[in-house]
């Protein structure tokens, strides 16, 4: 008779949880190290896993560093939904999802920072930014298509490229600020000046929105 499989001991992690540790381990490894700077063998010391476990789950570090973007950007677009749901006011909408976005680029600064710094030079991950900011863009290009004030006030423009332009100046300042470069790295600083460029291009002056008065 063929043996039963073999039971994992309470004690052994599960493959969940290797998996898990390998991407715990890459994300703080890079709140002090830049990516190039960090070796699959780091990683799999700091995971506390075997190398034929590593490369069970992920073919190189840059597919570590894309499964952490990927969970980054996917928290991004929820902290979006207030402004792309069009369910609110949408100056209020907007800075609270900017004043979100960039608490998520603070809790994630090390993972975002090295796409930021990356995605130029290797082949991977730039396919992969490109293809998330392209997310984000396509949002946004929603949401104007949805409103007809905001397509009154741009009269004709490139409604993708005004999107993607505000989408990939979005992605510059939250670089900066989480690189500590002034006046960025102050809160407030960046989450105004976000929240002024996006309204200022989308809706202008028009009177009748809230908080217009406030920018």
């Amino acid at each position: 008779m063929p043996k039963p499989p073999a039971r994992r001991s309470a004690s052994q992690p599960s493959t969940a949880e290797l998996r898990e540790r390998v991407l715990t381990a890459t994300k703080d490894l890079l709140n002090d190290r830049r990516f190039d700077a960090i070796s699959v063998a780091d990683i799999i010391t700091a995971a506390a896993v075997s190398r034929a476990s590593f490369y069970f789950y992920f073919p190189s570090k840059q597919a570590v560093l894309a499964e952490l973007v990927r969970r980054a950007v996917n928290q991004g677009q929820q902290a979006a939904r207030p402004w792309t749901d069009g369910e609110q006011d949408p100056i209020d909408a907007l800075r609270s999802g900017i004043a979100a976005g960039a608490a998520l680029w603070r809790d994630n600064a090390g993972v975002l920072t090295a796409i930021v710094e990356h995605w130029g030079t290797d082949e991977q991950l730039r396919t992969l930014w490109l293809e998330q900011m392209d997310q984000f863009t396509d949002l946004a290009v929603a949401r104007i298509h949805s409103d007809p004030a905001v397509l009154r006030h741009l009269d004709g423009l490139d409604v993708r490229a005004i999107a993607a332009s505000l989408t990939w100046l979005g992605e510059r300042l939250y670089y900066l600020a989480a690189a500590d470069v002034a006046p960025f790295n102050d809160q407030d600083t960046l989450v105004e000046t976000l929240t002024h460029a996006w309204t200022r291009m989308l809706y202008g002056s028009t009177p009748g929105w809230n908080g217009l008065e406030r920018l």
